[in-house]
């Protein structure tokens, strides 16, 4: 039987809140590194991010190969991370835990019941492996997992591994018991609305997140209205989140503001996710179909002192041509969007 979450849980997904796509920490031999993997966890909740979603695309999906086994590890010393922090802090309200679950039927279960064991909320199911299935067979694969361990759904863009699904797969998706939320990340409006209209009307009250880092700020400010219904996307799991997180609550407590107050967006809150765009692009290396992103997420982080390197398990995986001058040029342009002085204030404290 699947848990069922906590009332303080759901009413914090329902919010919305920030949630960072945790990275993967290595050495210089591409072997975990703890202390710099809880340093990062750390910082994420002392940003005042509501969770953390282990496990995901910026982890890695290769810690899911059973050949490198670092998939129960990296989960375990997450909720371990978070856990501790969680006591000695004495925080209000529990961290929001995702776990990454991918692969046929067989895995996922697997995995999801690696996740439930070690204390995640929720797993963000990826149907990447089920590219040319038919939505029915979609459809059963996350009833499974559903009744193991409550779902956010996850539409992935195809220039990453995901594939298309259509607005009949997500009015039958929002049907299902004990899914909580869904990630969506096509990067496409067409695909977007989708999803959106779909939910409207199913009737459901599954909470939208967005995934699309290329229009962060226009999926927040947006309602969607369909008919006598309007929804909004009202927080994010996203790896444009795994860095400057400081700056992502900050940012998502603005609009949240914007909304609740109405009347006429602001112009310079659209000219910000302009801005958020740009670096976005340089990040995850728009220009070359985002081969760079993961390690242009590295990069800020090193930059930062999170990382040694930007190592990944890939060892043919570095920046593009051209991605660290793209870097380079959207930190000078816009300073007022990361938080170095954030991190340089508390990095020794979360690396102890």
């Amino acid at each position: 039987m699947a848990d069922v979450l906590s009332e303080k849980i759901i009413r914090k997904i329902k919010k919305g809140t920030v949630i960072p796509a945790h990275p993967l920490a290595l050495t210089a031999r591409r072997k975990l590194d703890e202390k710099r993997q809880r340093a990062l966890t750390r910082y994420y909740i002392s940003a005042g991010a509501g969770g953390v979603a282990i496990g995901v695309h910026t982890t890695q999906f290769e810690i899911h190969d059973k050949k490198i086994g670092l998939y129960k590890p990296v989960l375990e010393l997450g909720s371990e991370t978070i856990s501790d922090y969680e006591q000695k802090n004495r925080l209000d309200e529990p961290v929001i835990r995702v776990a990454g679950v991918i692969g046929k039927t067989p895995q996922a279960v697997e995995e999801a019941q690696i996740a439930k064991s070690l204390g995640y909320h929720a797993v963000l199911l990826s149907l990447s492996a089920f590219k040319n299935s038919t939505n029915e067979e979609m459809i059963q694969h996350v009833k499974t997992i559903a009744r193991i361990i409550p779902v956010f759904g996850f539409y992935l863009q195809p220039a990453v591994g995901g594939r298309i699904l259509n607005y009949d797969f997500w009015r039958r998706f929002a049907e299902i018991e004990n899914v909580v939320a869904i990630k969506i990340a096509p990067f496409n409006r067409y695909y977007t609305i989708d999803v959106v209209r779909a939910i409207a009307d199913s009737g459901s009250e599954i909470a939208l997140y967005t995934g699309n880092d290329d229009s962060i700020v226009v999926d927040l400010l947006t309602g969607f209205k369909f008919g006598n219904r309007t929804l909004r996307i009202v927080g994010g799991l996203l790896g444009h989140w795994a860095f400057w997180t400081l700056k992502a609550v900050e940012l998502l407590d603005k609009i949240h503001l914007v909304i609740e107050q109405g009347g006429i967006i602001p112009s310079d809150i659209l000219s910000l996710g302009i801005e958020v765009t740009d670096c976005n692009a340089a990040i995850f290396d728009a220009a070359n179909g985002f081969k760079g992103c993961i390690p242009g997420i590295h990069e800020i982080l090193r930059r930062q002192g999170f990382l040694d390197g930007i190592w990944t398990l890939k060892e043919d995986e570095g920046l593009s041509p051209g991605q660290k001058e793209q870097i380079d040029r959207i930190y000078q342009m816009y300073p007022h969007l990361n938080d170095n002085e954030f991190v340089s204030a508390h990095l020794d404290e979360w690396l102890k």
